[in-house]
C-alpha cells in the first residue's frame, strides 16, 4: 500500500507541474511506508521585501495517527520549496528510524 498525500494551495491556484513534482518527491518516502500513513502538503504564495516566494510545509501522519509537523521551507519557485520540504522529511524519517533501531537493540 502506498502513502497518501493531500495538497493545499494558499494564495494561488494549483498547477499540474507542482503536483507532478510533489508526486515525484513522495516516491522518495516510499522506503518509510511502514512509518508513514499520509502526508499533508501546504504550499503558500507569500510576498516579502524581496518579492514573491513560496512557503511549503509538509506534515506527516503516522499509521498510529501521530502528527510529525516539519518546518516551513521557502524558495522563490514552488517546485524548489516542495523539494526542500521533502528533503527535510527524508532526513527526519531517517533520523527517527536510526533512533528506533538503537532502542530495539
Amino acid at each position: 500500500m502506498g502513502i497518501g498525500m493531500h495538497i493545499v494551495y494558499l494564495g494561488f491556484p494549483g498547477e499540474a507541474r507542482i503536483e507532478a513534482e510533489a508526486g515525484v518527491q513522495l516516491l522518495r518516502l516510499m522506503r518509510f511506508a511502514s512509518r508513514v500513513g499520509a502526508c499533508h502538503l501546504a504550499i503558500e504564495l507569500l510576498h516579502g521585501p524581496g518579492g514573491k516566494y513560496y512557503d511549503a510545509r509538509l506534515d506527516i501522519i503516522t499509521p498510529d495517527k501521530e502528527l510529525i509537523a516539519l518546518p516551513h521551507c521557502s524558495e522563490t519557485q514552488p517546485e524548489a520549496a516542495v523539494r526542500a520540504a521533502f528533503d527535510y522529511a527524508e532526513r527526519e524519517l531517517t533520523h527517527r528510524g536510526a533512533d528506533f533501531s538503537r532502542l530495539n537493540k
